[in-house]
């Protein structure tokens, strides 16, 4: 009975932490997946967990991430990075050729430290860098990390990436604004772009029902993805199946009426909240305390080396100060967080191309991760 009860909290506890984020101001800069990892930890190492809760927190890690992985991206316009400007392009290759370049060389200076599973983390690290969290999840479940490594691995991004954060809205703008030129508007794009919320904008019959189209188009899309699982190695098969699952949700968001339904985003965020607790909840703190400083290191070290990296391909690229730091907030942090760091520059315009931007990243991140992960392992 117990295991019940506690695969029913692993799938209520996330609707929890969004509605105390949306109703509490605190828990919202804090944040729900951090708030979901906190929780996880605590319940995964202070013995109130069943022996046998273990089939349960397979369950949840194996089957969220490939179903939220469609539902994120039905609501995505890739139709509008057409209308990028000239700038956000340049600068967009330019973030993305730091991170690949800029993982190379940070897993060099580390990968004697990093474990046996030190590729799979530089390919995670290279998702949430390209696309956030779900590209994180995605790779690192793809790839069969082991939970300790997963937890150490975000929550060392997590740490470091704030500080980042807070330099981007502090002293940031005027640094770049002295090393890169002024920004000049090239272009205007659309202002209806999706706003990435993770609050549910309702519970009616037609909200529902949208919400119950959106799941079984996910499962259909899950179906055929994880169809690769049954004739190809392990190694592959994972990975594979991930990829499809990525194409396929990518190309359903070109139907406008998947692309209308309502909610979609919202349930695969929570799905990806569902997975975090698990995951955590796996997790060892007394193993985690042991490799975190390294971990850490490592990230700093590599957001180190993009940043300096993308820095000067953009002054090679001539992009200006606002489109370069737009760019690597989508980059580095997801679409989310560009309404606020444009606040922090007092530039609104770039807000919809460096949302676009942030897409094209989240798009992507799943195929270059996995790329570079492969290529560490095959390397080094």
């Amino acid at each position: 009975m117990a295991i019940y009860l506690w695969g029913l909290f692993y799938l209520v506890a996330p609707a929890g932490f969004i509605y105390a984020a949306y109703r509490i101001d605190r828990i919202s800069k804090l944040g729900t997946i951090v708030l979901a990892y906190g929780v996880g930890l605590l319940i995964g190492n202070i013995g109130v967990l069943p022996d046998e809760i273990g089939l349960v927190q397979d369950a949840m890690t194996t089957f969220t991430v490939p179903l939220a992985l469609p539902l994120l991206f039905f609501s995505l316009d890739l139709r509008s990075w057409r209308q990028l400007a000239k700038k956000s392009v340049l600068s967009l290759v330019a973030a993305a050729i730091a991170v690949v370049v800029g993982s190379f060389v940070t897993f060099l200076i580390f990968r004697t430290y990093l474990g046996p599973e030190g590729w799979k983390a530089g390919g995670m690290l290279v998702g949430v860098y390209t696309g956030g969290t779900p590209n994180l999840a995605a790779i690192g479940n793809a790839l069969r990390v082991s939970p300790n490594v997963y937890v150490s691995v975000h929550g060392s991004d997590v740490v470091v990436g704030a500080v980042l954060l807070l330099f981007f809205v502090s002293i940031g703008p005027r640094v770049f604004r002295r090393i890169l030129p002024r920004f000049v508007a090239e272009g205007e794009t659309d202002e209806s772009a999706v706003e990435f919320s993770p609050y549910f904008s309702g519970f009616g019959r037609r909200e529902l029902g949208e919400m119950v189209a959106a799941l079984g188009l996910a499962v259909a899309i899950f179906a055929v993805g994880g169809s690769f699982t049954l004739f190809l190695p392990d190694l592959f098969a994972l990975p594979a199946a991930m990829l499809t699952i990525t194409t396929l949700g990518v190309a359903a968001s070109f139907i406008p009426g998947v692309q209308r339904l309502r909610n979609s985003f919202q349930l695969g965020y929570y799905l990806i909240l569902v997975f975090s607790l698990a995951v955590s909840s796996m997790a060892n703190i007394r193993e985690i305390a042991g490799t975190a400083p390294v971990f850490i290191l490592y990230v700093a070290s590599l957001l180190v080396i993009v940043s300096v990296l993308h820095v000067i391909l953009s002054a090679v690229f001539r992009v200006d100060a606002d489109t370069h730091l737009i760019t690597a907030t989508s980059f580095i942090y997801s679409p989310p967080f560009v309404p606020v760091v444009a606040a922090a520059i007092g530039n609104r315009k770039v807000i919809v191309s460096g949302i676009v931007v942030g897409v094209v990243g989240w798009v992507v991140g799943n195929y270059i991760g996995f790329a570079v992960a492969y290529a560490l392992r095959s390397m080094f």
